[in-house]
C-alpha cells in the first residue's frame, strides 16, 4: 500500500512536471527569428529563472523521496549515508549572516549558480543511464531524472544570457565537467545504488543553493538594501 501511494503522488507530480515544461524557455527566441540582439527584459529573465530554479529542487527533493523508496530500506539508510562525506567536495558556500550577505556582489551570486549548474548537468546525465541498468526501475523515476537534466541545461542558458546582460560578460567555466566516478564508480549493485542515491542527494541539496541565490538576485533589482535569503 505504502509503494502504490507513494506511485500515485508521483504521477501527480509527473503531471505538474510536464505542465512545467510549457513555461517559455529562458533565453530570448520568443522574441522572433529577426531579431539579433536579446531585448527580453532583466526582469523577465530573473522571474524565468527562479521559476525554472522552484521546479528544478522541487522535482529533485521529489525524486530523491522515490529514489529511498524503492531502493533503499531505512534500516540501511543512516548506516552508510552521511551528508558530510557524500557532499563536501566542490561545493559553494552559502553567505551565514546578513552583514556576508550585503558583502557578496551580483557577479557572486550569478557565477556560482553558474559553476553549480555546470556541475551538475553531466552527472544527471550519467544518472539517468545507470537507472535504466536497474531491475523493475520506476518509469516515473526516468521521467522525472530526464526532466531535471532539461531543465538544468535550460537555466544555464538563461543565466549565461543573464550574465551578458547584469555584467556584460560571456561565458564562465566551471573547473571542469563532473562525473559519476565524483562519487562513487563500483560495478557492485549496493555501490551503484549508493552513488546513484548520492548524485540524488547532493544535487538537491545545490539545487536549492541555486533557486535561493537567484530569488535573492531577484530581490535585488527591485530592493537591494532589504533582500536576505529566503
Amino acid at each position: 500500500m505504502k509503494q502504490t501511494a507513494v506511485f500515485q503522488v508521483c504521477v501527480g507530480f509527473v503531471v505538474c512536471a510536464l505542465q512545467a515544461m510549457m513555461i517559455p524557455a529562458l533565453d530570448c527566441s520568443d522574441q522572433g527569428s529577426d531579431v539579433t540582439p536579446c531585448t527580453i527584459s532583466v526582469e523577465k529573465l530573473l522571474d524565468r529563472a527562479v521559476q525554472h530554479a522552484e521546479l528544478i529542487y522541487r522535482i529533485s527533493e521529489e525524486s530523491k523521496m522515490l529514489f529511498e523508496e524503492m531502493f533503499i530500506p531505512l534500516s540501511v539508510m543512516n548506516s552508510y549515508l552521511h551528508e558530510g562525506t557524500m557532499c563536501a567536495r566542490r561545493s559553494v558556500p552559502v553567505p551565514a549572516s546578513k552583514s556576508e550577505i550585503q558583502q557578496i556582489s551580483d557577479k557572486w551570486l550569478l557565477h556560482s549558480v553558474l559553476i553549480l549548474i555546470q556541475f551538475w548537468i553531466d552527472p544527471l546525465a550519467d544518472l539517468q543511464r545507470s537507472l535504466e541498468n536497474y531491475d523493475n526501475v520506476p518509469s516515473v523515476l526516468l521521467n522525472r531524472t530526464k526532466w531535471l537534466s532539461i531543465k538544468l541545461m535550460s537555466l544555464e542558458q538563461g543565466v549565461l544570457v543573464l550574465i551578458r546582460q547584469l555584467l556584460g560578460e560571456g561565458s564562465l567555466l566551471s573547473e571542469g565537467p563532473a562525473s559519476m566516478s565524483d562519487f562513487l564508480g563500483s560495478p557492485d549493485i549496493f555501490e551503484s545504488v549508493r552513488r546513484d542515491y548520492s548524485v540524488l542527494y547532493c544535487f538537491r541539496k545545490d539545487a536549492h543553493k541555486i533557486e535561493t541565490f537567484l530569488k535573492l538576485l531577484k530581490c535585488r533589482q527591485a530592493d537591494k538594501q532589504n533582500c536576505s535569503f529566503f
